[in-house]
């Protein structure tokens, strides 16, 4: 099958230099992740569009990549055939794939043309619209407000039927406006925010803070992954973990309880500035929305600002949670932050809303930054395309590879993961994970649960999840 990849709009009316440069970079970043999918699959490079030419049998990964690959706008999905300018064969290719379609429908019949051509488009519209009437059994002709849409174009001999017209990502090419380095907790907020400048064709890195919690670490690396994949794995992405468990301790001991909210995001974003400089990072992603909590007031944002020289980057700043939470929806991230294990080291009683800079700086003084910086020392930066690698060797909950006899198998994957790939377990159970750890309890405590996904990370996450909430006989289950 065809596909024809129209571009985002913004591409199309830049300079032509800039125009050329972002084709190219779609093009690029199309032909990497089609690549593995089917080496067979060919990207075709034209002025205003791409084309891409897939066998029949991985038809549905390419929509998959199509529509989730920052830059393309929408794509056509068109049957070909050489009819020339010959009227009476190009209206029988047409019927063929939009009879049924306008049965008992208003219709109304669109033609493109490139190249040179003896008819203009509005004859070709006009005797296939006639064909159409005649041949098929639509309720009329509606050229503004049709029911059916009949679609086509004729490329020089080529008539191009379109199937099917699917909605891309929109958005620049991914690497297209460079790299900024995203603060990631793994819940609603920092994980649109970085979808957001994903689609805006930049590249984005994690970083992320521990305040001690081995699932919490675990649960962000596996939303890391998901966004990744998803959305940018055109180009290598990195996740930087930082351990802040002192820090919070140096908080705790140095400032003024209604100012430790704001001391704690400042001092992640000194130590994000100091990592994306050894990254060569221009910028920062934060998920903060103006007013949400406490330490999101325009003056406390202010504040927290004030502690580092980088551009920081707020994408949610004027969204509601409702508006958030959509979007989480949409990009499937929603089960990942309604299930992530929350570590909130610092809790401010009566927390400023209103902080006083010269307060502010006071605060700070008392802070011994040492603290920070080795913090910042003994942060670990791994690809994350390695993730899964990397929290199947940590192995924190004990796997198990041969099933033993009286172990029961939950499968935590998704119903629609479940139901397209079943786990043939006899007395297996499937508790999706976002259902994990309210159902886990209601199941009969003497016996011993191994939990099941496709990679094993989820696995390894809620495993710990449930130890860390008493439960002592659940185990990680990967298959030889």
């Amino acid at each position: 099958m065809k596909f024809i990849v129209k571009l985002f709009p913004e591409i199309m009316i830049k300079g032509g230099p800039v125009k050329k440069r972002m084709i190219s970079l779609l093009f690029d970043n199309l032909r990497t992740l089609l690549a593995r999918v089917d080496s067979r699959i060919e990207v075709k490079r034209f002025w205003d569009k791409l084309e891409v030419q897939s066998p029949e049998g991985c038809i549905d990964a390419v929509r998959r990549v199509l529509s989730q690959t920052p830059g393309v706008e929408q794509f056509l999905e068109v049957v070909q055939y050489s009819t020339g300018e010959d009227l009476e064969r190009i209206a029988e290719r047409v019927a063929e794939h939009k009879l049924a379609l306008i049965k008992d429908k208003t219709f109304v019949a669109r033609a493109k043309r490139s190249g040179t051509h003896s008819v203009s488009s509005f004859e070709i519209e006009r005797y296939v619209g006639s064909y159409l009437c005649k041949h098929g059994d639509p309720k009329g002709v509606d050229l503004r407000h049709p029911e059916v849409k009949v679609e086509f174009e004729l490329e020089q001999n080529t008539l191009n039927v379109i199937t099917e017209r699917r909605i891309g990502l929109g958005g620049f090419p991914m690497g297209a406006q460079g790299e900024v380095l995203s603060l990631m907790s793994g819940g609603f907020d920092s994980t649109v925010a970085s979808y957001l400048t994903m689609k805006r064709g930049i590249k984005t890195h994690f970083i992320f803070f521990n305040l001690g919690g081995a699932a919490h670490e675990i649960g962000v690396k596996q939303v890391a992954l998901y966004l990744w994949s998803q959305f940018a794995a055109s180009h290598r992405a990195f996740f930087v973990s930082v351990p802040f468990e002192a820090v919070v301790e140096e908080i705790f001991r140095s400032t003024h309880e209604s100012y430790m909210g704001v001391t704690l995001k400042r001092l992640m974003l000194q130590a994000a500035e100091k990592i994306a400089d050894q990254m060569g990072i221009d910028a920062l992603v934060t998920g903060e929305s103006v007013a949400q909590v406490s330490s999101q007031t325009l003056r406390n944002l202010a504040v927290i600002d004030e502690a580092t020289n980088k551009l920081v980057l707020r994408p949610l700043a004027t969204m509601n949670k409702p508006e958030i939470i959509q979007i989480a929806d949409q990009i499937g991230t929603r089960h990942f932050a309604e299930n992530m294990p929350e570590y909130c080291g610092v809790i401010s009683k009566n927390p400023v809303t209103n902080a006083s800079f010269e307060r502010m700086h006071k605060e700070a003084a008392r802070f011994d930054y040492d603290v920070l910086q080795a913090a910042i020392d003994s942060a670990q930066t791994l690809p994350v395309d390695q993730i899964i690698d990397d929290v199947n060797q940590a192995e924190a909950v004990e796997v198990v590879r041969d099933l033993p006899k009286e172990a029961i198998v939950i499968d935590i994957r998704r119903p629609q993961e479940s139901e397209a790939n079943p786990l043939a377990i006899t007395g297996s159970l499937s508790i999706p994970f976002y259902e994990l750890n309210r159902e886990f309890f209601k199941l009969d405590a003497e016996r011993e649960y191994l939990l099941y996904c496709e990679k094993g990370v989820m696995s390894q996450l809620h495993a710990q999840y449930l130890r860390d909430k008493g439960a002592e006989n659940v185990k990680v289950y990967r298959p030889r």
